[in-house]
């Protein structure tokens, strides 16, 4: 990768969402016998979990990524309205979700048994909007336009976007302010995005609004320039899976970006992830072409993932300054927010995994560390590390410490084998993670007692284990470092 993205300037960045909102529910358990009432399995429920879906998860990551956000769409007058506004609501994101009585709130049901899809249960009206629904939307959109870098059109085909006039409206009144709108197409009716910024179709997409298969790079390049042309498009950016993505602009060499390889487990919500950082880039400075490069890197993350997930600027820019081209790694994927830690950890109890838990500060990464985390391992099926931020740290050795900063000590416990998850935590102790998380087994290393070990009360509290495991002698983090400050002052071109 030949750019470097400027993360400052997207805390700076407020990027503005409209469209169809979701919540994203999922039951995690297994299958072990056929019902006596039907040929039907009984599935076992073990856990829940529950994350925003459509133009929700495009928020998610947004917010992931570090910039402010303001989500509008239409929801009912239920529960799942209150608990969806509840997950999305956060230091940077602004909710204006207008209530309509005459439908539910969009609500998918995902049952999974061993990492696999059973089932999915809908529940949702698809319908146009009322013109008072209409109106209200509106509003709210054009009352924040003067203040966003950037808006999103979300469309996922519920009937925000089949509204007519409504997207001309918002388009119109963007242009107007200069904002870019950047959309996430459904269907062949592309006449309500006439005059956006940028498209972002897949390659199926792409082929039904251009009414024909595409194959190859010629065809696929005919195709985009006449849907340039024909909706007065200034960009258009086609993700074709394991062939990476092509971004053309109308009578400009176009740009083909080639994927990521890595083992996919997921695709679910690899295009909210694409889109969210696609405009997040744009707005914060980078060319379209940068952008676009950088979605790629995004999206080849969450499709490591199992759900939805979304993106969060920690995993971006390991990615980036770890790998350099961001093309490889498996151990991007490993750098985990704890919401998404929590899904994934779901996911491996639900298929019999036993899941280890340690932490620290990790601070100078030395065999001693590497010899916890391998024994750690042998205790169960995956290890998470919880890792120190950086004030925490601070607060814990002092302000000279740590040497290294959070992101690279993440990035180097990511990319030990014997490592599953990291999640960097800002508490002075891992309590928090291991309530949430609820590991099987918590390990530490014997220079502890097991009356000292932070979280072993809660582990015990539900029938998890503590194991204490016998350290390297001649390994210390304070040790190393007086030993550098020793062999500095003897020599100063040390």
């Amino acid at each position: 990768m030949t750019f470097n993205p400027d993360f400052h300037r997207f805390k700076q960045s407020h990027i503005l969402v409209v469209g169809d909102l979701m919540l994203d529910c999922y039951l995690w358990g297994d299958v072990q016998r056929i019902s006596p009432e039907a040929p039907v399995p009984v599935f076992h429920i073990s856990e829940r979990s529950e994350v925003p879906g459509g133009a929700g998860n495009v928020v998610s990551n947004l917010a992931g990524l570090g910039c402010s956000v303001t989500v509008i769409g239409v929801c009912g007058n239920d529960d799942e309205a209150e608990r969806l506004n509840h997950l999305l609501c956060g230091n940077k994101v602004q909710t204006h979700m207008v209530k309509d009585s005459k439908r539910p709130t969009a609500t998918k049901t995902r049952i999974v048994s061993n990492g696999q899809q059973l089932l999915r249960l809908d529940n949702e009206e698809i319908s146009t909007l009322d013109t008072n629904i209409r109106d209200a939307l509106l509003n709210k959109i054009n009352d924040t336009l003067s203040s966003c870098d950037a808006i999103i059109l979300s469309d996922y085909g519920k009937g925000i976007f089949q509204t007519h006039g409504f997207a001309q409206s918002v388009i119109s009144s963007a242009q107007n302010y200069n904002v870019p709108v950047i959309v996430d197409p459904k269907g062949k009716d592309w006449d309500r995005y006439r005059g956006a910024t940028c498209v972002t179709p897949n390659l199926k997409e792409l082929e039904t609004v251009y009414g024909d298969i595409i194959d190859g790079k010629a065809q696929l390049l005919m195709a985009m320039q006449s849907i340039l042309e024909k909706y007065h498009l200034s960009w258009l950016l086609v993700t074709r899976g394991p062939l990476g993505m092509c971004l053309a602009k109308k009578e400009q060499e176009p740009v083909f970006i080639p994927s990521i390889a890595r083992e996919v487990y997921d695709v679910s919500g690899a295009g909210d992830t694409v889109v969210a950082t696609l405009s997040l880039g744009v707005a914060s400075g980078l060319t379209f072409s940068e952008a676009a490069k950088l979605a790629n890197v995004a999206a080849g993350i969450v499709v490591g993932k199992l759900g939805t997930q979304a993106i969060n600027q920690l995993e971006l820019k390991a990615a980036i300054e770890i790998n350099g081209d961001g093309l490889s790694g498996p151990f991007m994927n490993k750098i985990a927010s704890l919401s998404a830690a929590t899904i994934q950890v779901q996911a491996w109890k639900a298929n019999g995994e036993e899941i280890v838990f340690t932490n620290g500060c990790f601070d100078l990464l030395h065999p001693g560390h590497i010899h916890l985390m391998n024994r750690a391992k042998d205790l169960g099926d995956r290890l998470i590390v919880g890792v120190n931020a950086d004030e925490s740290v601070r607060r814990l050795k002092g302000a000279t410490r740590p040497i290294l900063a959070e992101s690279d000590r993440a990035s180097l416990l990511g990319s030990l084998n014997c490592v599953d998850l990291v999640v960097i935590f800002e508490d002075d102790t891992p309590e928090r993670l291991i309530s949430t998380l609820k590991p099987n087994v918590l390990a530490k290393g014997a220079d502890y007692t097991i009356d000292q070990v932070v979280g072993r009360e809660i582990v015990e509290s539900y029938g998890g284990q503590v194991f204490l495991i016998p350290t390297l002698e001649g390994y210390s983090t304070t040790d190393i470092t007086n030993r550098i400050l020793v062999a500095n002052n003897a020599n100063p071109k040390f």
